[in-house]
């Protein structure tokens, strides 16, 4: 692992025979953080000090931005042994972020074995498992034996990305069965394959999208995922190390969306400009949103200047429904992203969270009323009891939504993260003061 000391090291380093040496001997990993955090004009150089398998392994590892940065700055034929030596899945990421010129040049310099695998991928949707997949794997044919099996992988197999599980098929490539190297490694080598493999196989059509691709993984603990086209016909495979990325981009876009962030992609060292288009256009249409909850207060003006403890007890009343409704929102959507619920759980679980909201809403209810009467004049201590019954409806009003909205969502097959903390926060504060100040209107007539 490469720590800040060693990095730092590395950094003072002045000598370049010694940096090297260093760089060379450090994990791929390692060096693709070191060479990113490097200032733009010093990373080709640092880059150009790897011997040829390092800096194969490393620029795999370096992100799309500076993959795209190198290209441009190193020689042709460096570029083309590089994106050559990719695995097809990474290859295909990099090309969805470079100009299409570029790309261009890049193809045609491709081997055609590798060109036609990068096209198969790119030919199929974003945020699919074609387009996650590789097309690297194992592949055996039906009739062989364990041994004849074992000297295929030997022979022809070396580069590919996943070797612990061999997919075997017929003739035109339909996926029939399923065998990992554990039994080929501990079977006798005249038996065979057919006899060992398992027909029923986990596989994931092309079109699946790649959050089910994952799920799917996750609840089988699988390291690899055959996929299959149409016809059934083996195309590719989703590996481990992508699950992991989908899963973390997935969880990424979730939380950046509850917080109104547009795209849910930003990163935490984005320049300002992009940190400016993602979340500005949410925060001005919020503005617009919250018209809304203000234009509810506006008829009661008179309302709140014969009563100024409103003023005091409005934004309590609105901050905490808005919070309970995020924690519930928050819980569900993060439920359905890991698919531990349902949208066919949304009763059971609306229950669990009515139940607690009756006991939330209690002790809130109870603090609100508590402190509106160390708050309101003598004259005024109802507004106590109105108050305190606003913030019981109020908190599970905003438990149901938080519940409920997202569920909706995914049964109409959207985004439930779509549904954002600000946007519910500004329904209910709308929902919220409306009845709260109808009630103290109609209490005063009664009172006052």
């Amino acid at each position: 692992m490469l720590t800040q000391e060693v990095f730092n090291s590395l950094l003072d380093t002045a000598d370049l025979n010694q940096l090297k040496l260093e760089l060379n001997r450090l994990p791929a990993v390692d060096v693709g953080d070191y060479i990113a955090e490097l200032p733009p004009e010093k990373r080709a150089i640092a880059f150009r000090l790897l011997n040829k398998g390092q800096a194969i392994d490393v620029f795999e590892y370096l992100p799309n931005e500076v993959q795209e940065e190198l290209i441009h700055a190193l020689h042709d034929s460096q570029v083309f042994h590089l994106v050559e030596a990719m695995s097809p899945d990474d290859r295909a990421q990099l090309f969805d972020e470079l100009p299409a010129g570029v790309v261009k040049r890049l193809v045609q310099q491709l081997s055609p074995t590798e060109r036609q695998a990068t096209a198969t991928i790119l030919g199929y949707p974003e945020y699919t498992a074609g387009r996650v997949m590789t097309t690297e794997y194992v592949r055996l044919r039906q009739g062989l034996t364990v041994g004849e099996a074992l000297s295929k992988i030997r022979l022809s197999d070396r580069d590919k990305e996943v070797i612990y599980y061999a997919y075997v098929t017929d003739d035109n490539r339909k996926l029939v069965s399923v065998v990992s190297l554990r039994q080929l490694l501990f079977t006798i080598p005249d038996t065979y394959i057919g006899d060992i493999a398992s027909d029923r196989v986990l596989k994931a059509r092309t079109e699946m999208p790649q959050e089910e691709v994952a799920q799917l993984m996750k609840r089988y603990d699988l390291i690899a995922l055959p996929v299959v086209d149409r016809e059934d016909r083996l195309v590719g495979i989703v590996t481990i190390d992508d699950v992991i990325d989908i899963l973390e981009e997935e969880a990424t876009e979730d939380i950046q969306k509850l917080a109104g962030v547009s795209g849910g992609d930003e990163e935490a060292l984005s320049h300002p400009r992009v940190t400016i288009t993602k979340r500005l256009p949410w925060l001005i249409a919020n503005i617009g949103l919250y018209v809304g909850a203000a234009s509810a207060i506006a008829p009661f003006q008179k309302t709140i200047a014969l009563v100024p403890v409103l003023a005091v007890i409005m934004p309590i009343l609105s901050n905490t429904s808005g919070n309970v409704a995020i924690q519930a929102l928050s819980v569900t959507v993060r439920g359905l992203g890991v698919g531990e619920v349902t949208p066919k759980d949304t009763l059971q679980i609306l229950r669990k969270e009515i139940l607690a909201g009756l006991g939330t809403a209690l002790a809130l209810s109870l603090s609100l009323g508590i402190l509106s009467l160390i708050w309101s004049p003598a004259n005024e201590r109802w507004v106590a009891l109105v108050a305190a019954a606003v913030m019981a409806i109020n908190v599970l009003v905003a438990a149901s939504l938080g519940t409920l909205l997202p569920m909706a969502l995914k049964r109409l097959r959207l985004d439930p993260a779509l549904i954002s903390g600000p946007l519910l926060t500004t329904i209910l504060d709308a929902v919220g003061f409306l009845t709260f100040l109808s009630l103290i209107s109609m209490a005063l007539r009664v009172f006052g």
